[in-house]
Formats: C-alpha cells, sequence, structure tokens
C-alpha cells in the first residue's frame, strides 16, 4: 500500500499540535520528521525534545529522519523521545553497520538514506538489516527544492534487488521535490513512502493528500 508521510518542515513551527493534527484527520500515513545540525547540512530544525513532545499528540507513525553527523551520538535520545523508525545518512557515519544495529538495539525500526551523489551499491551490505531506505530526491536541508529524475533508477535498483532476495522487506521512501507531478514516476519505479512537504502545506491538506494517494495509487 502507497503510504503518505508529509514532512513536519514544512508546517507551522508555531502551531505544530494544530498542525499535526490536521495532517491525521486529512489522512496522512506517517510523519515525516527532519532533524538538522547545521553541519551535516546547511540548516537547523528540531531536537529530541520536540519529538518527545509530538508523541502524545498523535497516533501516526514518526519517521525520524537524522541530517546529521555522527548519528549514533543521538539514537538512543531520539529513540526514547518515542521514534517509530529512525534512519541515517549512509554519507553521516564511518560505521553504518553498527549505527543501524544501535537503532535495533533500542527497539526502533532502522532506514539507512543516501543522498542524490550516493549509489545503490554502498548500502548493499546493510540492505538485509534495514526496515527502509529512503533516497533522497533532492540535495537534503531545506524544503522546496526541485525533483532530481534521475534518482529513480535508484529506487528501482532497491525494488528489483528486494524481489530479487526473498530474506528482503525493507520499504522504499523518496525525499524531495514530490507532489501530484512527480509522484507517479516514483510509484511506478517502485517507492512505497512518499514525503511530500512543500506540496501538501501549499493547499487543503485532506485535498492534497487525497490528491497524492491517488496519482501513486493509479501509476504504482
Amino acid at each position: 500500500m502507497k503510504q503518505i508521510a508529509p514532512s513536519i518542515l514544512s508546517a507551522d513551527f508555531m502551531n505544530l499540535q494544530r498542525d499535526i493534527q490536521n495532517l491525521e484527520h486529512a489522512g496522512a500515513d506517517l510523519l515525516h520528521v527532519d532533524i538538522m545540525d547545521g553541519m551535516f547540512v546547511p540548516n537547523l530544525s528540531f531536537g529530541p525534545q520536540v519529538v518527545a513532545g509530538l508523541r502524545p499528540l498523535t497516533q501516526l507513525g514518526l519517521d525520524i529522519h537524522l541530517m546529521v553527523e555522527q548519528p549514533e551520538r543521538y539514537i538512543a535520545q531520539f529513540a526514547e523521545a518515542g521514534a517509530d523508525l529512525i534512519m541515517i545518512h549512509a554519507e553521516a557515519t564511518q560505521h553504518l553497520y553498527r549505527g543501524l544495529q544501535m537503532i535495533k538495539d533500542a527497539g526502533v525500526k532502522a532506514g539507512v538514506v543516501i543522498n542524490p551523489g550516493t549509489p545503490v551499491s554502498a548500502i548493499e551490505p546493510v540492505l538485509s538489516l534495514v526496515d527502509q531506505v529512503l533516497v533522497m530526491t533532492v540535495n537534503p536541508g531545506f524544503g522546496g527544492q526541485t525533483f532530481i529524475p534521475a534518482m529513480l533508477t535508484k529506487v528501482t535498483e532497491l525494488a528489483i534487488y528486494r524481489q530479487q532476495h526473498a530474506e528482503i522487506t525493507y520499504t522504499i521512501e523518496v525525499d524531495g521535490g514530490v507532489n501530484d507531478q512527480t509522484i507517479g514516476a516514483c510509484a511506478k519505479a517502485g517507492a512505497d513512502i512518499f514525503v511530500a512537504g512543500s506540496y501538501t502545506f501549499a493547499g487543503d491538506l485532506a485535498t492534497r493528500i487525497a490528491t497524492l494517494k491517488q496519482a501513486a495509487h493509479d501509476a504504482g
């Protein structure tokens, strides 16, 4: 089943409770939470305290995307804050396998993320360990960027790899420039979960989410 995971990076930070509850009522499947440290990417966002504050506000899964250097330093804090899944970048750590094991050991689902310049081959050694793979379809760090179509090749490669290995069950997520015009190609390539921030919050939430779901369903 195709799922929509709105990024709360595009929400009103002064009214997060309102926006999150509105997203839940509008039909969102997950909440994507971008954590940025100003070092791995040139922006700052939320800390674990914000995630802990969000947890009691919604029944939706919290999809935590750590865009931080040495993510191992923060895994325990975000797990304790209520994350359902924590994703770390292959480019952000010299100890990717260990970082993913730490997430699993914390009782949370684990995901790996690759930037536009990173090939799927770089994460093949950990694909049997992860619950989710996130393909960045823009350069990470800011919302509102233009979708990079060439990244769809990676989505297809991951879908084929999963199909060829019966023991592997990861979901494939795409993040960046996802809207009503690009989601169909992502779904056709094999993506399961679609992060959409700018597009979702640019109009009526229920209408936007329904449009995305329909487009993904029709293409996938």
